[in-house]
C-alpha cells in the first residue's frame, strides 16, 4: 500500500508540474521547438528549475542506504550508445515534434486532452508493442 501511495504522489507530483509549465499544452511545447521561427521560450524556464531540481534530489536520494518503496536501487544494466538507442531517441524526437506530446506531458492531459490524445496515445501503445515484436523482446 505505501508502494502504491508514493507512485500516485510521485506522479500527481509530476503531473501537476507539467501541467502548470505548460507541458501539457501542445502549442506551447511546439512553440519551445520552433527555434527558427516563433520560438516561446518559457519551456527554457522550466527546465532551468527542473534540472537543478532532479539533480538536488537524486544526489539526496543517492546517500540512502535503499528507495523507501524498494529493496534495491534499479540502475539500466546498457551503457553503451548504440545505433538502436540513436534511432530510437530520433523516432522520440520526430513523434514529440509532430504532436506536442512526449509521454510524461500526454498522460497528464489525458483528462483534458480531447479525442485526438487518445489517438495519439492508442498509437504510441502500437509502436511500443510493434517494435517490441520486431526486435524480439
Amino acid at each position: 500500500m505505501k508502494k502504491l501511495a508514493m507512485a500516485f504522489l510521485a506522479g500527481a507530483l509530476f503531473g501537476l508540474g507539467l501541467s502548470i509549465g505548460g507541458m501539457t499544452r501542445p502549442t506551447v511545447v511546439l512553440g519551445f521547438l520552433d527555434v527558427a521561427g516563433h520560438w516561446q521560450p518559457q519551456l527554457a524556464f522550466l527546465m532551468a528549475a527542473a534540472v537543478p531540481t532532479a539533480a538536488l534530489t537524486y544526489r539526496l536520494a543517492w546517500r540512502r542506504q535503499r528507495p523507501w518503496c524498494e529493496a534495491t536501487f534499479r540502475q539500466p544494466a546498457a551503457r553503451r550508445i548504440d545505433a538502436q538507442l540513436l534511432a530510437g531517441a530520433a523516432l522520440f524526437g520526430i513523434g514529440w515534434g509532430i504532436a506536442g506530446y512526449c509521454p510524461g506531458p500526454a498522460l497528464a492531459a489525458l483528462v483534458v486532452g480531447g479525442p485526438a490524445l487518445w489517438v495519439w496515445l492508442a498509437t504510441m501503445l502500437a509502436g511500443w508493442w510493434l517494435t517490441d515484436r520486431l526486435l524480439g523482446r
